[in-house]
């Protein structure tokens, strides 16, 4: 079974070496924006 494991890896990664040279590296995720606290002007009633 580990034979075929190996194999199965190295197959993933012959198609994904193969997957970036026809559409270019994989995308990396955009980092989400930090949140800046704003303090909000004080409100009279």
């Amino acid at each position: 079974m580990d034979f075929i494991e190996q194999l199965l890896e190295t197959l993933k990664e012959w198609a994904r070496k193969i997957m970036d040279l026809v559409l270019g590296p994989e995308a990396e995720p955009e980092p989400e924006p930090i949140p800046i606290p704003v303090e909000e002007p004080y409100r009279r009633r």
